[in-house]
């Protein structure tokens, strides 16, 4: 479960593992942790932290540390990436690719984790090779440091871009997604007025009591 680490500034930070290794000493084993941490404000900054320590706690710690030390910055649009990039680190590759609104993220723990501390709400992944959590995050961070805006392709090539194939979808599939209106409002509103107690109704009057044949028999 992702945690605040800053409220003011919205960072949250998911723990993607920890690890546990022995050493053995001429008294026993002695134990240490590892933790890998993920640190973002998901508005498009994230960083990665990895810490060691005797106990987890401040293994996490000096992980979210790190991790906040390492934010960067990267472009998005929408919610989703600009384009498609492929990420390596070690025996890993993890390849992402934008995808339209209302997918989500299809993706593993490992590489979720990045994605959504970054603001990503919609992506296809494939991840390649070796699936160890470590690498796959960093090869994740590796891919999105591949990234590059509109903005910064039309400086770097001196031209004006055409609209690409990713905002087209992200407008189609703009249509379908649901907004809030006006009118679901004045509806909920009458719904809720309507919904009042029996009680603030006024009273309704009780009826008469109505004579049974026998009563009337025996009058006469």
């Amino acid at each position: 479960m992702p945690e605040f680490l800053d409220e003011a500034a919205a960072i949250e930070s998911t723990t993607v593992g920890i690890y546990r290794t022995a050493a053995t000493v001429k008294g026993g084993r002695r134990f240490s942790f590892s933790a890998m941490v993920v640190v973002g404000d998901r508005n498009g900054s994230v960083g990665i932290g990895y810490g060691k320590a005797n106990q987890v706690p401040p293994a996490i710690e000096k992980a979210q540390k790190e991790a906040r030390r390492r934010m960067k910055n990267y472009p998005l649009i929408g919610r989703t990436i600009p384009h498609g990039v492929e990420g390596r680190f070690g025996a890993c590759r993890i390849r992402l690719v934008p995808a339209s609104p209302g997918t989500g993220v299809i993706a593993g723990a490992a590489v979720r984790a990045p994605l959504e501390m970054l603001g990503v709400q919609d992506c296809l992944t494939k991840s390649f090779g070796s699936n160890n959590a470590k690498n796959l995050v960093k090869a994740v961070i590796n891919g999105l440091e591949q990234l590059r805006s509109r903005e910064d392709i039309e400086r770097l090539r001196g031209v004006q871009l055409e609209k690409t194939e990713v905002e087209d979808s992200i407008e189609r599939g703009q249509v379908f997604m649901p907004v809030a209106s006006e009118g679901a409002d004045d509806f909920a509103s009458a719904g809720e007025q309507t919904a009042k107690p029996a009680e603030m109704s006024e009273p309704v009057p009780a009826a008469e009591p109505v004579a049974s044949t026998e009563d009337a028999g025996s009058d006469k």
